[in-house]
């Protein structure tokens, strides 16, 4: 008994309870942009985004670091992000082809992280580009519902540009995080390596 309450006393943390909301919400977005209530789908990715940069703010700055968080949180971030992918690309057909690659992409990592735990080793942590690649994608994702919900303005360039920079930053952060999956690999084998002299 004490042994579970002390793991739940470690990871009952506001960040966790973050991250469980961040999941949550994805059935509301998903509803709304599904049923053209672009507005209260724009509402809805707004609190998810400010959320997402918020449990990371709060877990290194408060010590609120914890195992779980570690996996909750990149979990929560590729869910929302798959979701957002997937609903806009419907929306929004002209950016099909751009969705498609970064659905890809975050596949590719789920599997490189899930290989990694398989392994016993611990997925990279999120760094400051797969944070600004991520910001970006919400940032246009909630400018192209915007300008459709409010304005009811559908511009094809300015949409396709927004998803053209959001592919970059995400294949930057994809060639970052790539190389520090092969040194983890890496290292894990060079530690196996029998030294013979």
């Amino acid at each position: 008994m004490i042994c579970i309450s002390r793991v739940i006393r470690e990871n009952f943390t506001i960040p966790n309870i973050i991250s469980l909301i961040r999941i949550l919400l994805i059935y509301p977005f998903v509803m709304y942009i599904l049923k053209d209530e672009y507005i209260k789908s724009g509402i809805v990715l707004t609190i998810s985004g400010i959320s997402d940069l918020l449990d990371g703010f709060i877990a290194r700055n408060f010590n609120q670091v914890s195992k779980l968080g570690r996996m909750l949180d990149p979990i929560a971030d590729k869910l929302t992000l798959i979701s957002v992918m997937i609903c806009v690309g419907l929306k929004f057909k002209e950016i099909k082809p751009f969705v498609i690659i970064l659905i890809a992409k975050e596949v590719v990592m789920i599997l490189a992280s899930a290989f990694l735990l398989k392994k016993c080793k611990a997925p990279p942590e999120a760094k400051w580009y797969g944070k600004v690649a991520t910001v970006w994608f919400y940032f246009s994702a909630i400018v192209i519902i915007a300008l459709k919900s409010v304005w009811n303005i559908q511009n094809n360039f300015l949409t396709v540009s927004f998803m053209a920079i959001t592919v970059l930053l995400m294949f930057y952060a994809f060639i970052k995080y790539f190389k520090i999956f092969v040194n983890i690999i890496r290292v894990d084998k060079d530690s196996t390596k029998i030294d013979i002299k």
